[in-house]
């Protein structure tokens, strides 16, 4: 994701959560963008995505105020941050085979993107396996650092979203430099 929230498609990145628990997945995602563009300050998330509704989550000393909506798609996070910066994340389920997750996540931060969170794992469901068995710091090293894809596999270590969000800023930046 690139830090300055200038992006060219309709989605600034994809986050691959593992578990539809919002109070132990959410915070961990709001820190990621913290980092990347500000303080997030609101959620707007699917009603029928999550196990639960809180209205409120703790996070980094502050609350923040999700807002469950019937209208938003289902695959789809919206934050927003402090400053009116809005972030789009695609919303991989959970229960997603991880070659499709890691293809959406592929598809989804790529700077020329032009399907909506909701089209994007059905695409990533037919996608040639193939085309997605490189990592993307494989892809960077032999296409001269112009990298269109960029995600990253996901770690359940480090955290899926941080990961992604990182690497997609990353290859942001780069894009600048060359």
């Amino acid at each position: 994701m690139e830090p300055t929230g200038s992006r060219r498609g309709p989605l600034d990145g994809g986050w691959w959560p593992r578990s539809t628990d919002p109070v132990a997945e959410l915070p961990g995602l709001v820190l990621a963008i913290d980092h990347l563009r500000g303080p997030v300050r609101q959620l707007i998330l699917n009603a029928q995505g999550w196990d639960s509704h809180p209205r409120r989550l703790g996070v980094a000393g502050r609350v923040i105020r999700p807002g469950y909506f019937a209208s938003q798609p289902a695959t789809l996070l919206t934050a927003i941050c402090d400053g009116g910066g809005r972030v789009d994340l695609l919303v991989i389920p959970p229960d997603t085979p991880r070659r499709i997750a890691e293809t959406a996540m592929f598809i989804a931060a790529a700077a020329d993107n032009v399907l909506p969170a909701q089209d994007i794992l059905l695409a990533a469901s037919t996608a040639d396996p193939s085309a997605t068995d490189r990592l993307p710091e494989d892809v960077w090293e032999t296409d001269g650092s112009r990298s269109h894809l960029v995600a990253a596999t996901p770690d359940r270590a480090a955290g899926r979203a941080h990961v992604v969000l990182e690497h997609a800023q990353t290859r942001r930046s780069s894009d600048v430099s060359n």
